[in-house]
């Protein structure tokens, strides 16, 4: 399945006149098959031992490039570092508040919400998200250890 999306995406980039470079190819990759949601920090630290020339600022203009291409959503929390994914599907992220880890969880969309924003307060609203936050199970462990 994740193949077949990687071609689609390769395919989509190329009629956009983007070059599919090898590292923008690992970047993709990678990206598709992560669980997480990675800073571009830890995508260069993924493929720093396959691609030993390429830098982190790489990285950044290849994360530009699927982002300005649709292919890629960047998500940012506060000061912390802008974090990575290829789920551009409607859903929502739970955050541990202890490790920072972001977990997608799927609800129904809040387009009501959207409307009513609008009707009151007059706006043209264009997005919205939400964040839901706690300590995930690995951390709760880690504290009721501790004691």
């Amino acid at each position: 399945m994740s193949e077949n999306r990687l071609q689609k995406a390769i395919v989509a980039l190329k009629e956009s006149g983007v070059r599919i470079t090898p590292q923008r190819h690992a970047v993709l990759d990678y990206l598709m098959n992560s669980v997480i949601h990675p800073t571009a920090d830890d995508i260069y630290k993924a493929l720093e031992g396959k691609f030993p020339n390429m830098s982190v600022a790489t990285v950044y203009n290849n994360l530009r490039v699927l982002r300005e291409n649709g292919l890629v959503r960047e998500l940012t929390y506060g000061d912390s570092s802008s974090r990575f994914e290829i789920n551009l599907t409607d859903h929502y992220h739970i955050i541990c508040e202890s490790c920072g880890k972001i977990v997608d969880f799927h609800y129904p969309s809040l387009d009501e919400v959207e409307s009513l924003a609008a009707k009151v307060t007059g706006f043209e609203v264009s997005h919205h998200r939400m964040e839901v936050y706690g300590t995930c199970e690995e951390c709760k462990q880690q504290k009721g250890h501790k004691h």
